[in-house]
């Protein structure tokens, strides 16, 4: 949902006819298939040190190569009222910036990295000049074409690149931004588990914090209900583990098989959405500091890396300074119920099926699990989750709800029971704090069949705030008589 096209963008080149082919930028195929692997790397770029003072301000200049088609679909955003190319000017001292990407059609050079984690220094040095020209006249382009509106291209022309950095370098910064590549596979792979916490991790060198955040791999051809394509981009992903989250010694040791005298603060082994926190440069020099202590003890021991006491490690990484588990703040799971702990039936919202983009949070507590999710007050009535139990005997449940409340909540939130004597629709105050031990809410008591399965569906349709979904409970309470 984040950096996403504002509307649908027509994608071929001839608007509305598919055989004229795709514009520049979009590529052919499907998108990928959730839960499943692909070769897609997220997107690199160059973070620009730009300014708009007058005095030190280089004009973007049409770069050896330049080709205007290449920016049609951001031309076609543009025309369409984005205004999102000014999103990410973020300031820096001396009126300077340091700029990222931001949007549908930006910095990032979607799809064009693919080869780069396993090519060969010439080839990296091919797809380095390909973002190189494709970013360039991507400023170009926004400063020059006459086609792009009035306003973009006028306060687009007060900026430029600083005349005082990369002075040798053609005011260009020296370095990609290669946010990810290869990684070590080691005996331990951190992934989303780990960093949510619901997967232990011993033997900690430091911690992250940062959301599990991707950029995107590819720009394609979605096709809407009424079978007109337009240009959706994949693979864009910010989610916030909830706390910090400590990192593993084992992550940045090789297989013992594999090598014994190496540490890798950087290429760690982690899965993509582990590393996409992970890869934050705060956390790389601290897990830099960490393999330097590890390298000293594994020296002076005449060890392999792997067999470095972790004891003598702890101890002289505590002693430098080295935070190896969350000291300040909300501990991790402060206000959190354990769901394997409660009575009767409960389904998590990690267990629920959603519809529709809804966000993740542990910001209010008390809650079951590691957090909960919320639909971020947008999308009315796009957004649903369903919980649904198997339960052991047939008989009468009583149904509660879990939430957080809070002002921001909505005042009536539709919740759908489907029961043996059919379905109840129920509405809930989330602004209200639950009865029942500042958590649960009951919805009442219902009768259950087993050819009939137990749901419990929460949706934001026609809601006045933000709606949140954590968990459902299944009480039972005898086998009398139905509800």
């Amino acid at each position: 949902r984040s950096h996403q096209f504002e509307g649908k963008i027509d994608p071929y080149v001839t608007p509305g006819d598919p055989k004229s082919g795709l514009l520049p930028r979009i590529h052919a195929g499907v998108p990928g298939e959730d839960g499943t692997a692909d070769k897609l790397i997220q997107a690199y770029n160059f973070r620009l040190c730009m300014t708009n003072a007058p005095e030190n301000r280089v004009p973007f200049a049409k770069p050896e190569g330049y080709d205007a088609k290449q920016y049609e679909l951001l031309l076609r955003t543009l025309v369409a009222g984005s205004r999102h190319v000014f999103g990410k000017f973020d300031p820096a001292p001396n009126r300077k910036t340091d700029t990222n990407n931001h949007g549908s059609f930006s910095t990032d050079n979607i799809g064009m990295n693919y080869d780069y984690p396993d090519a060969s220094y010439e080839r990296r040095r091919e797809i380095i000049r390909e973002h190189e020209l494709y970013q360039k006249g991507y400023y170009y382009f926004l400063c020059n074409d006459p086609r792009v509106p009035e306003d973009v291209r006028t306060k687009m022309n007060q900026w430029g690149l600083s005349k005082d950095e990369f002075v040798d370098n053609g005011n260009w910064p020296h370095q990609i931004y290669v946010r990810e590549a290869r990684r070590m596979v080691g005996d331990l792979v951190v992934s989303e588990p780990h960093l949510k916490r619901t997967k232990p991790t011993t033997d900690s060198i430091g911690m992250g914090s940062y959301n599990m955040d991707s950029h995107n791999v590819q720009r394609y051809v979605a096709i809407d209900a009424d079978g007109k394509g337009y240009a959706r981009n994949e693979g864009d992903v910010q989610i916030n583990p909830g706390a910090p989250y400590p990192i593993s010694y084992r992550a940045i040791v090789p297989k013992a098989g594999e090598c014994e005298n190496l540490l890798v603060p950087v290429c760690v082994s982690s899965s993509h959405i582990a590393y996409g926190s992970i890869r934050m440069e705060p956390v790389f020099m601290i897990l830099g500091q960490s393999a330097a202590t590890a390298a000293v003890l594994a020296i002076d021991a005449g060890t392999p890396v792997q067999k470095v006491e972790y004891d003598k490690l702890r101890v002289r990484l505590v002693a430098d300074g080295q935070v190896l588990e969350h000291q300040s703040g909300r501990a991790p799971g402060a206000g959190a119920v354990d769901p394997s702990k409660l009575p009767g039936v409960v389904v998590d919202d990690a267990q629920a099926v959603l519809t529709g983009n809804w966000g993740e949070s542990s910001a209010i507590s008390p809650f079951v699990g590691t957090g909960y999710h919320h639909d971020a007050n947008a999308g009315k009535g796009e957004k649903a989750a369903k919980f649904q139990a198997t339960l052991a005997e047939v008989g009468r449940y009583e149904i509660r709800i879990a939430y957080s409340a809070n002002a921001n909540r909505a005042s009536h939130v539709p919740v759908t029971v489907r029961y043996a004597g059919g379905e109840k629709v129920v509405k809930i105050d989330q602004r209200r704090a639950p009865a029942i031990d500042g958590l649960w809410i009951s919805l009442g008591v219902f009768q259950f069949a087993p050819d009939r399965p137990a749901i419990v569906e929460i949706s934001n349709a026609g809601t006045d705030g933000h709606v949140l979904i954590d968990a459902v409970q299944f009480l039972p309470v005898g086998k009398d008589t139905p509800h």
